[in-house]
Order: structure tokens, then C-alpha cells, then sequence
């Protein structure tokens, strides 16, 4: 049976409603036809264009991206700069594109639940909760209970192997163990506070704030930042996985692709 892209708008509906993102954002299916047929898709973190040149490999037709290709409004659509020779080349390949981004951050077995899996907490619920009663579940970031006392280090530890962060900054005194943990992949540290009064011993989310690492230093709170691309691009797998696995129940062979992107930010060699 083929799929068209509004098959794939449905499915993603149904994983990561429309509804759970934020205001300010950019979901949906941003360049494209929903009516066009889907070859197969390719799932990534960030829209760029060496995506294109993996979708040909795969034969996808399809790109969902994590970010959106589109964010900000466009004044101009200027090819020799980086967001509209994406949009150029999507255009000229004819491949269609899809945002996922804070409806899949606030989505059960979103990127919040995927990391704090990986920490293996338990008990795990919204640390920002989604308002809404159909929502129940759903919200930013999440919090939960280590399984027994841990000390920091073995924290770190279980961190670098959940999300093989590139690097980590730390803020805040390590208390003397952790017993709670909040998580927010991506750019969350305006939730540290909110972490805290929670009741989290440490909070883990990225691009921590100079102001918030200050804040943490005075109020007494363990943050450690993971790096954006870390702690949001151990979703891409399991969002495959799920995507292939409501292609499937459509008696579809559709294949749906991982790309493979490697962090924007590394450390500097001496």
C-alpha cells in the first residue's frame, strides 16, 4: 500500500500532536505537497543540507527534521544563504519537508522520556506539565527517582553513556548524592528553578545560561549542561523506530531511514 504525505502528517499527529508545541514554534509540513506520494523518509536532528545527498542514497523523498528548516519569518529568500539554499535545493529535488520539534520535546516517548530513561529513573512524570486534560503525561522536560542513592560521579557516568556528550559544563555544588533527577533535552535552563523546587538534586538539560549558572552557584543546585545536540539526538532512533512501526500497521514498505549527523560543536584541539 503507498503512503502520501498526509499518511505521514496523520502518523506524526498521532505520535506528537500539533497541539503539544509551543507558540513560537514551527511543526507541521513546511515545504511541500501533502498529496505527493512518499519513496521513503529520512529522520534527523537538524535541517541541512547534507541531508539531501543522504536522502538520495536512500531513496527518501521525505525529510523530518527535529528543528525546523523554517524557524523565523522570511523577509527574503536568499539561495546563497544557509536557510534558503535549503529550501532551494528541497524545491529542486522536489523532496518534502516536516518540522517535529516541541510537540515531539513534549510528547510521551519524547525526547524528555528517551533521556530520562537512559538515566534510568523511575517514577517518571512532566516537569513542566502540559495543561490540558487529552495531554495527561505530556509536557517539557522530565523528573524522577534514581532507583537508590547514587553518588555524582556515577551520574556523570550514566550520562556520558546514555548520550556520548562530546563535552559537559557543570554549575552548582554536587550534592553528596542524588536521589532525584530532572531533565530537559535541548535549550531548557529557564526551568533549573522549577527543577529544584521539584525537588531534583540535579538538573540535566543545555546551553545553560551564564545568569542561570550564577543562580545555581548561589542557591546551592547541581546543573550539569549536556550540549544541545547530546541531549535532543538520542531521540532520532526511537522516533525511526516508531515511525516505522505505524508504516507498517498501514501495510506499507515504506522505509524510514536515521541519518547519520555528527554534533555542530566540538572541542577545540591543541
Amino acid at each position: 500500500m503507498g503512503l502520501f504525505v498526509q499518511d505521514i502528517l496523520d502518523i506524526l499527529e498521532k505520535i506528537a500532536p500539533a497541539s503539544l508545541a509551543e507558540s513560537w514554534d514551527n511543526t507541521g509540513l513546511l515545504i511541500g505537497d501533502p498529496n505527493a506520494p512518499v519513496q521513503s523518509l529520512l529522520i534527523a536532528l537538524d535541517p541541512v543540507l547534507s541531508l539531501f545527498h543522504e536522502a538520495a542514497s536512500r531513496g527518501a523523498n521525505v525529510i523530518i527534521t527535529h528543528h525546523p528548516a523554517l524557524f523565523h519569518p522570511l523577509h527574503s529568500l536568499r539561495t546563497d544563504r544557509p536557510v534558503g539554499s535549503f529550501i532551494a535545493e528541497a524545491l529542486r529535488k522536489n523532496i518534502h519537508v516536516i518540522g517535529c520539534h516541541t510537540n515531539l520535546d513534549s510528547t510521551i516517548g519524547g525526547v524528555s522520556d528517551v533521556l530520562a530513561r537512559g538515566m534510568q529513573l523511575q517514577g517518571i512524570m512532566p516537569l513542566v506539565a502540559e495543561k490540558t486534560d487529552a495531554s495527561k503525561g505530556c509536557g517539557l522536560g522530565r523528573i524522577g527517582n534514581c532507583a537508590d542513592s547514587i553518588p555524582p560521579d556515577r551520574c556523570i557516568e550514566q550520562l556520558r553513556k546514555t548520550c556520548n556528550p562530546p563535552w559537559l559544563l557543570e554549575a552548582g555544588p554536587r550534592p553528596a548524592q542524588v536521589n532525584r533527577i530532572a531533565v530537559c533535552g535541548g535549550s531548557c535552563s529557564e526551568f533549573a528553578q522549577t527543577a529544584m523546587e521539584a525537588g531534583a538534586d540535579l538538573f540535566i538539560t543545555a546551553e545553560v545560561k551564564h545568569s542561570i549558572a550564577r543562580w545555581a552557584e548561589e542557591a546551592g543546585f547541581w546543573i550539569i549542561d549536556g550540549g544541545h545536540f547530546a541531549t535532543e539526538h538520542l531521540i532520532v532512533d526511537p522516533f525511526r523506530q516508531r515511525l516505522q512501526q505505524e508504516v507498517v500497521q498501514r501495510n506499507s514498505k515504506t522505509e524510514v531511514y536515521a541519518a547519520r549527523q555528527q554534533p555542530p560543536l566540538v572541542l577545540v584541539g591543541e
